[in-house]
């Protein structure tokens, strides 16, 4: 039997101050990390509370019974789901106080270069093209709102294509990690256990999953995420100046997947991506394969919050809940191709795909690493570990290129992606 004392200053610190609260917040947090040890070392607990002279005591029996370490993972990971579960829908209430209007694209028009005086001319904005000068204008919104929509980034074929593609790799994926779950960080992301919801690890080669595997791919006639890269990020793509513009080419290529969620996923809690840094770190790509509807979880960016003040209320549990209630939401319904690029510090939820009016969802997920930002980002990213820092923006291009002008084996230099 194990006590733990929590000494009280009755008068400093009353049962209805932030203070005392946040002081039980950080106890409570660290009686599950001493749970979760005491679950891995297959014992079970007992414990009460009691609370006199100022103190809180906290008696803790253990008992060794013999449970499998799998069995114990799992029960704490399905108490953790559940306890997220609940604030998430807490927070949707909280959100909900103010009607949440729908993310719309910028009527944006490609400025007119100035013209310069002097010898020289205009300078550089006289010498940008006028996608360059449009992605100078998208630009400055991902700065101020933290996210953008942009309509019709990928085609409507190829989104189809993409997603048949996408869909057939989860199935073959889900085969073989119930084949081998330890493999299963190989197919999956950061999404890797949560109900009905994962991020699905892509490959750069031809064939994905089946030439993993070391199976026959000569029959397969297209490329199709090689085409649909092409699309965004090749030489005149939909993305690529906006890109240029917010990471250089020499963003690192930082993720490259697809979320995909299935009716029955729960809403995920409001949250930035990363730990919060003064210069952006991290520009992400969402991309719908089908049009999204608000059945099927789409997401919510919260606007603006992707600053140093922002980020300090919402780690400040007495600030938290107004933060919410107050927030400028919008709701990323979506069309088929259509794109939402952010900033990935900020807050944002996956919404609900609801059990029985939803259905499968899928979005292209890839970003871009500002080469400003040095040092660890705290989140790692979907990504397949062989691909992790292997490329910059730049080098991707170099093979997209190489891939339009007929080189269709342009990306087998980065292989799989995956450590044998």
């Amino acid at each position: 039997t194990t006590t733990v004392l929590i000494p009280r200053n009755s008068a400093t610190m009353s049962r209805s101050q932030p203070e005392y609260h946040l002081v039980m917040m950080r106890f409570v947090r660290n009686y599950v990390l001493i749970l979760q040890l005491l679950l891995l070392l297959d014992c079970s607990s007992a414990f009460s509370f009691v609370q006199n002279d100022g103190r809180v005591c906290i008696s803790l029996q253990t008992s060794f019974l013999g449970m499998s370490s799998s069995a114990a993972h799992d029960l704490l990971y399905q108490d953790q789901q559940a306890a997220m579960e609940r604030r998430a829908l807490k927070e949707q209430e909280l959100l909900s106080t103010k009607k949440v209007k729908e993310l719309k694209a910028s009527k944006l028009k490609v400025p007119s270069p100035k013209s310069g005086t002097g010898f020289g001319g205009g300078g550089k904005k006289a010498s940008m093209s006028p996608m360059q000068r449009l992605a100078s204008e998208q630009a400055k919104i991902v700065h101020r709102e933290g996210v953008i929509r942009i309509n019709k980034a990928l085609s409507s074929d190829l989104s189809d294509k993409l997603r048949e593609y996408v869909l057939e790799q989860q199935s073959i994926a889900a085969i073989e990690t119930e084949k081998d779950l330890t493999i299963s960080k190989i197919f999956y992301g950061v999404e890797n256990q949560r109900k009905h919801r994962c991020d699905l690890q892509l490959s750069l080669q031809k064939g994905g999953f089946a030439a993993d595997i070391g199976g026959d791919v000569s029959s397969i006639e297209s490329h199709v995420l090689a085409d649909a890269l092409q699309e965004l990020l090749g030489q005149d793509g939909t993305l690529r100046p906006l890109y240029e513009n917010l990471v250089t080419m020499d963003g690192e290529f930082y993720e490259l997947a697809t979320v995909i969620t299935n009716p029955g996923s729960p809403r995920q809690q409001v949250h930035p991506d990363l730990p919060h840094k003064e210069v952006a770190p991290l520009y992400v790509i969402f991309l719908a394969l089908q049009d999204v509807n608000k059945f099927m979880g789409p997401t919510t960016f919260l606007l603006r919050t992707h600053t140093a003040k922002e980020n300090a209320i919402f780690n400040d549990y007495s600030q938290k809940d107004d933060q919410l209630v107050t927030a400028d939401s919008r709701l990323a319904t979506l069309k088929k191709g259509d794109a939402v690029l952010f900033d990935a510090r900020i807050l944002h939820c996956g919404n609900a795909n609801d059990a029985e009016k939803g259905s499968d969802r899928a979005l292209f997920n890839f970003s871009f690493r500002n080469p400003k930002v040095v040092g660890s980002l705290g989140y790692a990213g979907s990504i397949r570990p062989g691909y992790t820092g292997a490329m910059t923006l730049g080098d991707l291009s170099k093979s997209l290129d190489a891939y339009s002008e007929g080189d269709k084996k342009s990306f087998e230099k980065y292989g799989d992606g995956i450590f044998r």
